[in-house]
């Protein structure tokens, strides 16, 4: 059975051409426009890429650290001991600790959007994994949270690091900062991160790279992006 929409977004949804594709900076100004929640909702991004999802050497996955960072202040939690559990709390981690933070996170505490670890706590954070892993918590070597440079890894997170990474379909979706951003912030953190994407480019890929994109607030319709025009936008950035 289908979800039932609200007449909000039903009239909201009224006012998106899904025939066209738009220029992004048009696409930006509707998106905020039309973010009308009494909350401030997030801008969000979805990228349709020339991969194939099934090839390992296509399952692309990155980091950006988008120039407006993505609009909340972000929790971080480290797992480290001695003194680079000094480096975590010095560089701004929200709490540190080992065996002690573990078993809180198995108890049912929750209250972070960020986990970063040194590689000699993985033994401890290891068994986190059924409960850091389905929430996106679990740290990474890939994503740069396994880590033995953990205040680098802990600043990086607060600056408004995110992670992004191919899902089964050949899309990625990702946050790229907040709708109550200016336009012209917008339009940087999102060619921040369409550029980190095209810059993980698998070298067999030939052709059109960007199939299709578009932007939308949480609780609003996915406005099309011109894919041609990205990528223009972002093969001007990479010269």
């Amino acid at each position: 059975m289908s979800q039932a929409r609200s007449r909000r977004y039903v009239t909201v949804k009224e006012r998106v051409d899904r025939s066209r594709v738009y220029p992004l900076d048009e696409a930006l100004a509707m998106m905020k426009e039309l973010a009308t929640a009494s909350f401030n909702e997030s801008a969000d991004a979805a990228f349709r890429l020339a991969v194939n999802p099934k090839k390992n050497e296509h399952r692309i996955r990155g980091t950006v650290i988008l120039p407006h960072g993505v609009g909340k202040a972000i929790r971080v939690v480290a797992f480290a001991k001695g003194e680079k559990l000094k480096e975590a709390e010095e560089a701004g981690a929200d709490l540190v600790g080992g065996e002690d933070l573990a078993k809180r996170i198995e108890e049912g505490w929750l209250e972070f959007d960020a986990a970063v670890a040194t590689p000699d706590m993985m033994g401890v954070v290891g068994r986190l994994g059924k409960i850091l892993g389905p929430r996106g918590l679990m740290p990474s070597p890939k994503s740069g949270t396994v880590t033995a440079e953990i205040g680098q890894a802990v600043r990086e997170l607060k600056q408004g690091k995110v992670e992004f990474r191919l899902d089964e379909y050949g899309n990625i979706h990702s946050p790229f900062g907040r709708c109550s951003f200016s336009t012209d912030q917008l339009r940087e953190n999102l060619l921040a991160l369409a550029q980190a994407i095209f810059e993980e480019k698998p070298a067999d890929v030939k052709g059109k790279f960007l199939r299709a994109a578009t932007v939308s607030s949480t609780m609003g319709p996915g406005i099309k992006l011109d894919p041609d025009e990205l990528s223009r936008l972002v093969a001007a950035r990479m010269l």
